[in-house]
Protein backbone atom coordinates (compact mmCIF):
# COMPACT_ATOMS: atom_id res chain seq x y z
CA UNK A 1 0.00 0.00 0.00
CA UNK A 2 2.80 2.37 1.21
CA UNK A 3 4.43 1.42 -2.17
CA UNK A 4 1.43 2.44 -4.35
CA UNK A 5 1.20 5.88 -2.43
CA UNK A 6 4.48 6.51 -3.11
CA UNK A 7 4.00 5.47 -7.03
CA UNK A 8 0.72 7.87 -7.06
CA UNK A 9 2.61 10.42 -5.86
CA UNK A 10 5.35 10.51 -7.72
CA UNK A 11 3.67 10.04 -10.88
CA UNK A 12 1.60 13.62 -10.10
CA UNK A 13 4.80 15.20 -8.99
CA UNK A 14 6.09 14.14 -12.25
CA UNK A 15 3.25 14.89 -14.14
CA UNK A 16 3.42 18.40 -12.42
CA UNK A 17 6.94 18.97 -13.93
CA UNK A 18 5.97 18.37 -17.28
CA UNK A 19 2.99 20.36 -17.16
CA UNK A 20 5.54 23.02 -15.44
CA UNK A 21 8.01 21.98 -19.11
CA UNK A 22 5.30 22.69 -21.22
CA UNK A 23 4.19 26.20 -19.95
CA UNK A 24 8.00 27.42 -19.78
CA UNK A 25 9.20 26.29 -23.03
CA UNK A 26 5.45 28.24 -24.34
CA UNK A 27 6.58 31.39 -22.66
CA UNK A 28 10.24 31.13 -23.46
CA UNK A 29 9.31 30.87 -27.27
CA UNK A 30 6.53 33.75 -27.22
CA UNK A 31 8.95 35.99 -25.24
CA UNK A 32 11.70 35.07 -28.54
CA UNK A 33 8.90 35.98 -30.78
CA UNK A 34 7.76 38.92 -29.14
CA UNK A 35 11.97 40.07 -29.32
CA UNK A 36 12.19 39.22 -32.94
CA UNK A 37 9.09 41.42 -33.90
CA UNK A 38 10.35 44.07 -31.23
CA UNK A 39 14.38 44.11 -33.47
CA UNK A 40 11.90 43.50 -36.48
CA UNK A 41 10.48 47.20 -35.87
CA UNK A 42 13.76 49.04 -34.92
CA UNK A 43 12.99 49.10 -31.29
CA UNK A 44 15.67 47.98 -29.12
CA UNK A 45 14.61 48.98 -25.88
CA UNK A 46 11.21 46.31 -26.30
CA UNK A 47 13.81 43.52 -28.02
CA UNK A 48 15.70 44.43 -24.51
CA UNK A 49 12.50 43.60 -22.46
CA UNK A 50 13.21 40.13 -21.70
CA UNK A 51 16.01 40.42 -20.80
CA UNK A 52 16.88 40.61 -16.62
CA UNK A 53 16.96 44.29 -15.83
CA UNK A 54 19.95 43.90 -13.62
CA UNK A 55 23.57 44.66 -13.77
CA UNK A 56 24.51 40.82 -12.68
CA UNK A 57 22.84 40.66 -16.15
CA UNK A 58 25.46 38.71 -18.35
CA UNK A 59 26.20 39.47 -21.91
CA UNK A 60 28.96 37.56 -24.25
CA UNK A 61 29.23 38.94 -27.19
CA UNK A 62 32.43 39.12 -30.10
CA UNK A 63 33.42 42.04 -27.61
CA UNK A 64 33.94 39.70 -24.62
CA UNK A 65 32.39 39.24 -21.27
CA UNK A 66 29.93 42.15 -20.58
CA UNK A 67 27.81 42.96 -17.41
CA UNK A 68 24.12 44.87 -16.94
CA UNK A 69 21.40 45.54 -18.79
CA UNK A 70 22.11 49.45 -19.45
CA UNK A 71 25.43 48.34 -20.34
CA UNK A 72 23.89 45.16 -23.81
CA UNK A 73 21.35 47.76 -24.50
CA UNK A 74 24.00 50.92 -25.13
CA UNK A 75 25.89 47.81 -27.30
CA UNK A 76 23.15 46.71 -29.22
CA UNK A 77 22.52 50.47 -29.94
CA UNK A 78 26.74 50.94 -31.10
CA UNK A 79 26.40 48.08 -32.99
CA UNK A 80 23.15 48.70 -34.53
CA UNK A 81 22.29 52.52 -35.31
CA UNK A 82 19.70 52.35 -37.69
CA UNK A 83 17.47 49.61 -39.29
CA UNK A 84 19.88 48.84 -42.13
CA UNK A 85 22.39 47.70 -39.86
CA UNK A 86 19.54 45.76 -37.64
CA UNK A 87 17.76 44.38 -40.53
CA UNK A 88 15.11 41.46 -39.71
CA UNK A 89 15.62 39.42 -37.43
CA UNK A 90 14.89 35.50 -37.36
CA UNK A 91 15.60 32.94 -34.48
CA UNK A 92 15.85 28.98 -35.15
CA UNK A 93 15.57 26.90 -31.63
CA UNK A 94 17.69 24.08 -32.02
CA UNK A 95 17.47 22.72 -28.58
CA UNK A 96 15.43 23.73 -24.97
CA UNK A 97 16.49 22.32 -21.73
CA UNK A 98 13.92 22.56 -18.77
CA UNK A 99 16.91 22.48 -16.21
CA UNK A 100 14.45 22.98 -13.23
CA UNK A 101 10.98 24.80 -12.30
CA UNK A 102 13.21 27.82 -12.05
CA UNK A 103 16.11 27.45 -15.19
CA UNK A 104 15.76 26.80 -18.63
CA UNK A 105 18.55 26.41 -20.72
CA UNK A 106 18.28 27.18 -24.35
CA UNK A 107 20.36 26.78 -27.92
CA UNK A 108 19.25 28.24 -31.05
CA UNK A 109 20.72 30.12 -34.09
CA UNK A 110 20.10 34.27 -35.33
CA UNK A 111 19.89 35.54 -39.00
CA UNK A 112 19.70 38.73 -39.88
CA UNK A 113 18.63 39.35 -43.30
CA UNK A 114 19.89 42.70 -44.53
CA UNK A 115 20.20 44.51 -47.68
CA UNK A 116 23.98 45.67 -46.20
CA UNK A 117 25.20 41.65 -46.36
CA UNK A 118 23.36 39.18 -44.48
CA UNK A 119 24.69 37.78 -41.09
CA UNK A 120 23.87 35.25 -38.49
CA UNK A 121 25.40 32.80 -35.31
CA UNK A 122 24.21 30.45 -32.72
CA UNK A 123 23.35 31.83 -29.24
CA UNK A 124 22.53 29.79 -25.50
CA UNK A 125 19.55 31.86 -23.39
CA UNK A 126 19.90 30.81 -19.76
CA UNK A 127 16.40 31.61 -18.66
CA UNK A 128 15.65 32.44 -14.79
CA UNK A 129 11.97 32.62 -13.45
CA UNK A 130 11.72 35.96 -11.43
CA UNK A 131 8.42 36.80 -10.21
CA UNK A 132 6.97 34.83 -12.27
CA UNK A 133 8.30 36.13 -15.43
CA UNK A 134 10.98 34.41 -17.52
CA UNK A 135 14.05 36.75 -18.15
CA UNK A 136 17.57 36.16 -19.48
CA UNK A 137 19.80 36.40 -17.13
CA UNK A 138 22.71 34.91 -19.59
CA UNK A 139 23.37 35.39 -23.66
CA UNK A 140 26.36 34.10 -25.31
CA UNK A 141 25.99 35.23 -28.93
CA UNK A 142 28.56 34.38 -31.29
Amino acid sequence: MKLLIALLLLGSTTAAFSQKQTKAGVAIRQLLAQQSDAWNKGDLEAFMQPYWNSDSLLFIGKSGVKHGWAVTLANYKKGYPDTAAMGKLHFDILETRILSSEYVFLVGKWHLQRTIGDIGGHFTLLFRCIKGQWKIIADHSS
